[in-house]
C-alpha cells in the first residue's frame, strides 16, 4: 500500500472520532436538557458556543499547519478537544456548559485544514478531491455511529459516560499520529523514490509557508468561497446540531425511532461525500478545472435547497428521514469540491485558504444553530427553521457559478481552464 494512503488512513479516522464527538451532544441533547433544566434557546446557546470558537481559530490554527506543520498542530488540537470532551460530562449547570463546550470549539479549530494541509503535500493533484471525499466519508460514518453508539450507553450508564468515553478516542489518535507522520514525504523512511515522483510540487519542502493576508483578501475569488461556505453551513450544521431535537418535537420520534432512522442522512452522507470526490475529479479531466469544480458545487446545492423544503411538506417520519437524508448527501456530494478548490487556489497555503472557509462557514453554522430555538418560539412550529436552510443553499450554488478554481491566490497567472487530460488539467 502506498504510504499517502496510510496517511488517509490516519486522516479517515480522525474525521470519524471528530464527529462522533460532534454529533455526541446533538443525540443526548434532549436528556441533557431535561437533566440540566435548559430551554430551547438555552440549548442553542449551547450548540452555539462551540461554533463561535470554532469559526473564531478556524484561520490561525489553519495557518499554524502551514508554518509548523500539520504533524504537530494536529496532534495539539486533537489532545485539545478530546480533554474538553471529556469535560462536556463533567458539567452541572448551564454556565459551566457553555464554558467547556466554547473551550471544546476553540481546541477543535483547524482540524480540517490541517487535514487539508497534510492532503496538499501528500497527495498529487489529480487525487485530492477524491482523498478529500474519503476524508468527509468519515465526518459522516461517525455521524450515523453516534446514536448507535450513545444512545446504548446513555441508556446503560448515563449521558456523562458517552463524553469520558469518545475523549478518551481522541487522546489514543493523537498520540499515534505524532508517533507515525510526518509533515512531508521526503521526511518519512520508506517512502519509495517512484511514489515520491507522484508528489505534488513542494512535497520536499523547505521553510513553512508564510501568508500576506493584505494580498489575499484583495481576491474576489476568496470571498466567493467564503460566501458558498457561509452558505452551505446552515444546512450541514442543521444535521450535527439539532437534527435529533427535530426529529423528537417535530416529528414526534421516539429514543427508538432515533435508532432505527436517525444514522441514515449520515450513511448516505458518507457515501456521497466518496463519490462526489471521484465525480469532480473526473469531471475536471474531461471539461477542465473551472467547470469542473462549478458545476459539481452548484448543481448540488440546487438540488439540496429542494429537498429541505419537501421536508417542510410532510409529517411523515419515514418521509421526513428519506428527504432530509436525500438534501444532506447531494449537499455532501459537493462538500469534497468545496475543499478540493482551496487546495486548487491556495496551494502552499492550503492551510490558512481552508481556514479562511471553514471560518466563514461557522459563522452560517452559528446563526442558524442559535437562531433554530428562537425560529420555532416565534412561528410556533419545527419547520420555520428549514426555510432559510433553503434559502441559503441556493445562494451557496448562485456563489459556485463564481468560484475560479484556475486562479491561485499566490501567483499571478491563472492555471489553464481546459485540458482533458495530461498536466494541464492538474497542474500541481
Amino acid at each position: 500500500m502506498k504510504y499517502r494512503y496510510r496517511v488517509l488512513g490516519f486522516l479517515w479516522f480522525l474525521s470519524i472520532i471528530t464527529f462522533v464527538d460532534r454529533v455526541c451532544i446533538s443525540v443526548a441533547g434532549k436528556t441533557m436538557q431535561e437533566d440540566l433544566g435548559l430551554s430551547l434557546e438555552q440549548w442553542g446557546w449551547v450548540l452555539g458556543a462551540f461554533v463561535l470558537s470554532y469559526g473564531a481559530f478556524e484561520i490561525p490554527s489553519g495557518a499554524l499547519g502551514d508554518r509548523f506543520g500539520p504533524r504537530i498542530t494536529l496532534a495539539r488540537i486533537v489532545t485539545w478537544w478530546s480533554i474538553f470532551t471529556s469535560m462536556t460530562g463533567w458539567v452541572r449547570s448551564f454556565h459551566q456548559l457553555l464554558a467547556v463546550r466554547f473551550l471544546f470549539g476553540a481546541g477543535e479549530a483547524g482540524a480540517f485544514p490541517n487535514s487539508s494541509v497534510a492532503i496538499a503535500r501528500w497527495f498529487p493533484v489529480a487525487e485530492r478531491a477524491r482523498a478529500q471525499g474519503i476524508v468527509w466519508m468519515g465526518s459522516r460514518l461517525g455521524g450515523a455511529l453516534s446514536p448507535l453508539l450513545v444512545i446504548p450507553i446513555q441508556q446503560a450508564y448515563g449521558w456523562r459516560m458517552s463524553f469520558y468515553i469518545f475523549g478518551l478516542a481522541g487522546i489514543v489518535w493523537a498520540g499515534l499520529w505524532y508517533l507515525w507522520f510526518r509533515d512531508r514525504p521526503t521526511e518519512k523512511a520508506g517512502v519509495p523514490a517512484e511514489e515520491l515522483r507522484e508528489m505534488p510540487c513542494g512535497a520536499a519542502g523547505g521553510g513553512h509557508a508564510r501568508i500576506s493576508w493584505r494580498r489575499v483578501l484583495r481576491q474576489p475569488n476568496l470571498w466567493w468561497i467564503m460566501l458558498m461556505y457561509h452558505s452551505n453551513a446552515w444546512c450541514g450544521f442543521f444535521f450535527l446540531t439539532w437534527l435529533h431535537t427535530f426529529l423528537q418535537n417535530g416529528r414526534g420520534y421516539t429514543s427508538r425511532d432515533l435508532v432505527a432512522l436517525s444514522w441514515l442522512p449520515f450513511v448516505l452522507g458518507a457515501a456521497a461525500n466518496a463519490i462526489g470526490g471521484l465525480a469532480s475529479d473526473a469531471l475536471v479531466r474531461r471539461i477542465g478545472l473551472r467547470w469542473g469544480r462549478r458545476w459539481i458545487g452548484a448543481g448540488a446545492y440546487v438540488l439540496t435547497a429542494l429537498m429541505i423544503l419537501a421536508t417542510i411538506y410532510t409529517q411523515d417520519k419515514l418521509w421526513t428521514i428519506l428527504f432530509l437524508a436525500l438534501g444532506y448527501s447531494i449537499s455532501d456530494f459537493a462538500l469534497p469540491v468545496a475543499w478540493a478548490v482551496c487546495l486548487d487556489v491556495g496551494q502552499e497555503h492550503a492551510g490558512a485558504v481552508t481556514g479562511a472557509m471553514n471560518m466563514a462557514g461557522q459563522i452560517g453554522s452559528f446563526l442558524t444553530t442559535v437562531l433554530f430555538g428562537y425560529l420555532v418560539k416565534a412561528f410556533g412550529t419545527y419547520n420555520a427553521p428549514l426555510v432559510p436552510i433553503a434559502v441559503m443553499s441556493i445562494v451557496a450554488a448562485l456563489a459556485w457559478l463564481r468560484i475560479d478554481a484556475t486562479r491561485p491566490l499566490f501567483a499571478e497567472p491563472a492555471l489553464p481552464a481546459k485540458g482533458a487530460a495530461g498536466p494541464d488539467a492538474f497542474p500541481s
